[in-house]
This record gives C-alpha cells, sequence and structure tokens, in this order.
C-alpha cells in the first residue's frame, strides 16, 4: 500500500485562521513512525503549498514525499519540480485583497501556485465571494477551485488525482495500491485516480456524492487509524 494524506480537514481539523494552522508534535510524531513503517510509500497532497506544507508539519515533511498546490508542484527525495507563477495570480490576489478590505471577517490566503478567499467568519457574503471568484476565474484563465467556506483561483492544469498519478509511477510507490485520505471536494479527483489504480478512497466527514469507499468521521478518526497502521 501506498498511503497519501490531505492536510487541512483530514490531518487537521479546520479553523477560522488557516494561516495559524500548526501540526502538533503528536502528529509530527506519527507521520515520522508511518514514514518509517511505510519506507518511502507516505505522501502529504495538499491545496497548500509545498512552502507552507513544511511550515505545518516541520522536518518531518522532507521525509515523505510532497505534493503542493493541488498537484501542481512535486518534491520527492529531495527533488522538487515546481512550474513559473504566472502573473495573473498576482491580479488575482491584488483583486481578493480590496473584497477583502471593504468586507470584515474575510481573509486571503496568498499561496505559491494559487490565492484564496476565506469567508468563514463572513459566512454572508458567500456569494459575493463566489461571483468575484468565478469572473477572475473567467477573465485570468486560472481555475476556479471550490473549498469549504472558500473559494481559490490557481494555476490550470493540475489537481490531486494528478498528484497521485505522477507519485504512483515512480518506485517504491509503483505497483503498490494507492489509498488516498481527504475530506472535501478537491480531493475527489484523488479519490478516482486511488481507484482507477486499484486502490480507494477514504472519506473524512460526510458528503452526499463521493468516489470514496471508505470514511472516517473526523481528523481525531483518522490519527487512530494511523496509529494502527504505524504499529
Amino acid at each position: 500500500m501506498s498511503l497519501f494524506l490531505d492536510l487541512d480537514g483530514t490531518l487537521l481539523d479546520l479553523i477560522d485562521e488557516p494561516e495559524q494552522v500548526i501540526a502538533d508534535a503528536a502528529l509530527r510524531a506519527l507521520l515520522a513512525r508511518l514514514a518509517r513503517r511505510l519506507d518511502g510509500r507516505l505522501a502529504i497532497v495538499s491545496g497548500r503549498s509545498i512552502v507552507q506544507i513544511d511550515e505545518i508539519v516541520g522536518p518531518v515533511a522532507h521525509e515523505v514525499a510532497v505534493s503542493g498546490s493541488h498537484g501542481s508542484e512535486h518534491r520527492w527525495r529531495g527533488v522538487t519540480a515546481q512550474p513559473v507563477r504566472p502573473a495573473e495570480l498576482d491580479e488575482a490576489f491584488e483583486r481578493f485583497r480590496d473584497f477583502a478590505d471593504a468586507h470584515a471577517g474575510v481573509l486571503i490566503e496568498d499561496k505559491s501556485y494559487g490565492v484564496a478567499l476565506h469567508y468563514r467568519k463572513a459566512p454572508a457574503l458567500e456569494e459575493d465571494a463566489l461571483s468575484l471568484a468565478r469572473a477572475l476565474a473567467e477573465t485570468l484563465n486560472l481555475h476556479l477551485q471550490p473549498g469549504k467556506m472558500m473559494t481559490e483561483l490557481r494555476l490550470p492544469g493540475g489537481d490531486k488525482g494528478k498528484a497521485v498519478r505522477t507519485l504512483m509511477a515512480r518506485p517504491p510507490m509503483a505497483g503498490t495500491l494507492p489509498v488516498f485520505v481527504g475530506d472535501d471536494e478537491t480531493d475527489e479527483a484523488a479519490f478516482i485516480a486511488a481507484r482507477e489504480l486499484g486502490g480507494a478512497g477514504i472519506l473524512v466527514g460526510e458528503r452526499e456524492a463521493t468516489a470514496a469507499l471508505y470514511g472516517l468521521a473526523d481528523p481525531t478518526a483518522v490519527r487512530a487509524w494511523l496509529d494502527s497502521l504505524a504499529a
């Protein structure tokens, strides 16, 4: 088995301030034990950038495969593959910042290959935020990525399914069965990729329609299951 783990909402609870998310010592130790147990067949796959993943997870992020920015960038045993950041993302950031400055409770998250608008603290602004993001996606030729109480504009052409396929093509993952654990719509492409490669997806939480075959209730349940795997 090769194991692929999302971060936010999967290993870590969602919070109002995404920049304040940090892995606790117990999670870091658990990931280190899993890395040793799976011997090169553990990956973190997130919409966060690799820079953000390193900040959140700490040194253990360099002991596993990492795919960030929805499959747009990868790091595998010290080798990093990253595209050029398009100038359109800078324009999207400025437009999102104008919106956030005008509306209390709205937060911006600037990533290496995306920019996100969080309205978890201002849910009444959801439709206005989504309308702005849809318009910018069309005019700037960026990919519109929905999320939980947020919307993101990112580099086109990547998704978490692509991340799974990219990593599964390389040893020691090649020829094994992939299992992807994730919690939201951005993880569906990875669930599909895992199934097509003979493995399965595990949905954290609930959603009416999903390609995942199995489920876990919340990040606490995810950690308990991972602890059993690392034993």
